[in-house]
């Protein structure tokens, strides 16, 4: 069983959750804390030795309310195995690593389909088994064209959408429908070069290092709460093209470190910041 817990800190709460789980005779296997202290809120997940079938998660979740502050939020036995959806446009090397995990199961979580709004990439989905939709952007408004996106993510069940390189803004009302359940990968090191052609940013800058960030996506461009970042040396003889290819590996790395954690109910969302029990 996994237990995640997210509330206002005080001194106890470990002994706290260790008393309620001891009296149910479910012994602790491991144990991640954190405190923001300038927030005053406290992180914990935890991994039990009790099954799934063996909680009674609202039980559980009824005698964690009476010793945890008020609104606490607590989550008890998380879906073992996600259901994601993953938007692309053109652009093939973050959504090919995620269709080779997926095929070979070890992903933690299952691809329900990919949509696009170029039709570029269906012949790749096809081969791995996976349902794709074209929903083109062309000739229409953000509005339709977004109706249209929720149409087809609305026939399946999801716990997440995945924008593996898709290039279209995303308005706040459509945002608004998936609260920190959408993640993207973003080609820069965030904040530096937000928007497009960050490459060519980042050569004309001359900078020494480039890198990727995933995060999730909220109304304000490219900075949602970051989820995992990395960074790679590069030299004065890299071209905009050579940036540009070693960029993509980098963010097809980053973005699969983002869905292990995320999968694995090791990230916490607050504010417009994250807590990575890693």
């Amino acid at each position: 069983m996994v237990l995640r817990i997210q509330c206002t800190d005080r001194v106890g709460l470990v002994a706290s959750i260790a008393g309620v789980l001891s009296a149910i005779n479910v012994n602790i296997l491991s144990m991640r804390e954190h405190v923001d202290t300038a927030q005053n809120r406290f992180f914990i997940r935890l991994v039990t030795a009790a099954t799934v079938a063996e909680t009674d998660s609202e039980t559980l979740t009824h005698q964690l309310q009476q010793v945890l502050p008020a609104s606490a939020e607590i989550t008890v036995n998380p879906s073992p195995k996600k259901k994601i959806i993953l938007l692309v446009t053109k652009e093939y090397h973050c959504l090919s690593d995620i269709l080779i995990r997926n095929h070979f199961k070890t992903l933690q979580a299952s691809v329900q389909c990919v949509i696009g709004n170029h039709s570029s990439l269906q012949d790749i989905c096809e081969r791995f088994g996976v349902p794709f939709h074209l929903v083109s952007h062309e000739a229409k408004d953000r509005e339709i064209f977004e109706k249209e996106l929720t149409a087809v993510i609305n026939q399946y069940q999801k716990d997440y959408l995945v924008l593996a390189k898709f290039m279209r803004i995303l308005s706040a009302p459509f945002i608004a429908q998936f609260p920190h359940k959408i993640i993207n990968i973003h080609h820069s090191f965030l904040p530096a070069f937000i928007g497009a052609n960050p490459y060519r940013q980042a050569f004309e800058r001359g900078v020494k290092l480039i890198g990727a960030t995933a995060h999730f996506v909220t109304n304000d461009l490219d900075e949602g709460p970051i989820i995992a970042q990395q960074i790679i040396p590069v030299t004065h003889s890299f071209t905009a093209a050579d940036m540009m290819k070693a960029g993509k590996e980098i963010e097809t790395a980053v973005l699969a470190k983002a869905l292990q954690l995320v999968l694995d109910d090791k990230v916490f969302v607050y504010g417009n910041k994250t807590v990575v029990v890693d």
